[in-house]
């Protein structure tokens, strides 16, 4: 059986579990749907990921960490903290255009319960970007004295002005564009800086 013109089982069932619970919910698929929609079998997939949580390991593991690459990137650059605000949010931005699916999972796991399947084997995923985001502004409470202590709110206060934006993308079809990457910068500068 081969459900994708060629390419390869393992991708086929990554692709097709991916759009199913980015749809669905990662709880509300089984086994049995992801090889029912990749045009597999379950051995197959066992064979290769082990279980529905190794599909999903995979999948961040795979798809989601050159994200956070990227995100550490533009958080490192040696440039003005609007500077670094406007890359991280570009980098978010673009990533959740061209990763729609990956990014409804993940943001489905920022708020799911901490026992759930599902956010235990994203925690690490979003503890990783609100690292990032708190190292920044602790390199820059550096040069704003007024930042310092407050690191871990202004990365949540960031991740959320992002998400929001992500979301509200997702669900009204607001573009994520350049104006909305100078919106999003804008407004949450307003708010540490007022």
């Amino acid at each position: 059986m081969d459900g994708g013109g060629g390419r390869d089982n393992r991708t086929i069932i990554l692709d097709r579990a991916e759009a199913l619970f980015a749809r669905s919910g990662y709880d509300a698929i089984g086994v049995q749907e992801i090889v029912t929609a990749a045009g597999v079998t379950k051995p197959t997939l066992y064979h290769y990921f082990g279980s529905k949580a190794g599909v999903l390991s995979t999948l961040f593991a795979e798809r989601f960490e050159p994200f956070l690459v990227d995100l550490d990137r533009a958080a490192a650059v040696d440039e003005s903290l609007t500077g670094r605000l406007q890359r991280i949010v570009e980098v978010c931005f673009t990533f959740a255009r061209s990763h729609t699916a990956l990014y409804r999972i993940y943001l489905a796991s920022c708020f799911g319960s901490p026992d759930n399947e599902a956010v235990t084997i994203v925690r690490a995923y979003i503890q990783r970007q609100h690292r990032i985001l708190r190292e920044l502004f602790a390199s820059a409470s550096a040069r704003n004295g007024n930042m310092r202590g407050r690191e871990r709110v202004y990365a949540s206060t960031l991740i959320g002005a992002i998400n929001g934006r992500i979301a509200l993308s997702f669900d009204e079809r607001v573009p994520l564009d350049d104006h909305a990457v100078w919106q999003t910068v804008q407004h949450f500068s307003y708010g540490i800086h007022s």
